[in-house]
């Protein structure tokens, strides 16, 4: 089931702070690697695109809406909403927005918030990242021979 996410919502939920210039591209790298484990794909909307930065970008299986200043993240999660018509019972909103989670329940999506969404990516991103610790203490991690070499030529100069 794909998801559709109101950005600016789950940033700060995450331990991202709003304020930075890269939260956004922030959080699409965090839901890169959801879909990429998942094998689902996310649709995210984020409110306040300057003038000329407005429109979408896809990142793998993330699409990146950036909405203009003249309108909403909220409004265009409740158009996607009601452009998918029937198809919406197929789609989760992430969102802890309750006029979206309700668009969302009324056209037959499923919803989660915005905090149980950010506390189940830092469940399911724990034991990757103990497990890669593990292979680093065993020296099993996976790192390409060009990483290699670049690593070596940095200590070697020392």
């Amino acid at each position: 089931m794909p998801y559709l996410i109101d950005g600016h919502n789950l940033i700060p939920k995450l331990g991202l702070r709003l304020e930075a210039a890269d939260d956004e591209l922030e959080l699409i790298a965090i839901l890169q690697e959801y879909c990429r484990r998942s094998r689902r794909g996310v649709e995210v909307y984020f409110d306040g695109a300057p003038a000329g930065h407005a429109g979408s970008r896809t990142f793998g299986k993330v699409t990146a809406y950036f909405v203009s200043r003249q309108s909403s993240a909220d409004a265009a999660i409740i158009t996607r909403l009601n452009t998918l018509g029937r198809a919406a019972k197929n789609w989760t909103v992430v969102s802890s927005d309750r006029e979206i989670l309700g668009a969302a329940s009324a056209a037959g999506a499923g919803t989660e918030t915005s905090e149980r969404f950010a506390a189940r990516l830092r469940r399911e991103q724990q034991p990757q990242t103990n497990r890669h610790r593990a292979d680093l203490a065993r020296g099993d991690a996976d790192i390409s021979a060009e990483e290699l070499r670049h690593w070596l030529d940095v200590f070697r100069k020392r």
